[in-house]
């Protein structure tokens, strides 16, 4: 074991955890806006800002939340069978972070650059995902601080 919870790896790894979850989850919240506020702009400023939030839900967000599924995991190593990753509450936080991963990667990467593109058919995709994923958050923010079947 190379720490136990307290120690200073182990509470290295938890800041990084923590700090991977807030980037990788402002999009959650800032997007939708950034969208709704953005069908004033002309179509090339519009399709320009659609652009840039696809390019960095696949350059940061995305293995923002990867990152931070992988620092659970290693949190969990680390606990010394404190946080085995048999407990229910970790198996349904495994459960909700691939669902998150797959409707991100799947589903609102894809529709923000179909949008950025021009296609505002895309925009109900990612209107329906987005709720979906602040869920999910909501969900595992609860398994993370509750631990339900501790």
């Amino acid at each position: 074991m190379v720490a136990a919870i307290g120690d200073t790896p182990y509470n290295i790894v938890l800041v990084l955890h923590i700090l991977s979850a807030l980037v990788a989850f402002a999009p959650a919240f800032v997007h939708p806006l950034l969208i709704q506020q953005s069908k004033g702009m002309d179509t090339g400023s519009r399709q320009a800002l659609l652009g840039h939030l696809m390019g960095n839900g696949r350059r940061m967000y995305g293995p923002a939340l990867i990152i931070n599924g992988l620092l659970g995991f290693a949190l969990s190593g680390m606990s010394g069978g404190i946080y085995a990753l048999s407990q229910t509450w970790l198996i349904a936080a495994i459960v909700v972070w691939i669902a998150m991963n797959g409707l991100i990667h799947a589903v609102l990467i894809p529709a923000e650059r179909a949008m950025s593109n021009g296609d505002d058919s895309a925009e109900a995709r990612f209107d329906k995902a987005g709720p979906v994923v602040a869920i999910l958050l909501v969900i595992m923010l609860i398994l993370m601080v509750f631990k339900p079947g501790v």
